[in-house]
């Protein structure tokens, strides 16, 4: 058995409830080595580098 609504919900409940489900601006934060913009946590797309370190030997090429 599935579950069967009593009444019916209307369009502005209804999208009362979906009113939360918007996308947020990823946060971005400087690399500690070049100075690009990059996600935080994750290695640098333009140096390589993660946490002061190399990762990556070539990044750029």
């Amino acid at each position: 058995m599935s579950i069967c609504p009593k009444n019916k919900s209307s369009k502005a409940r209804r999208d009362k409830r979906r009113a939360n489900w918007k996308m947020s601006v990823p946060n971005l934060v400087k690399c500690s080595k070049c100075g690009a913009l990059m996600m935080s946590h994750r290695v640098c797309k333009s140096c390589g580098s993660y946490n002061k370190k190399e990762i990556l030997s070539n990044a750029a090429e």
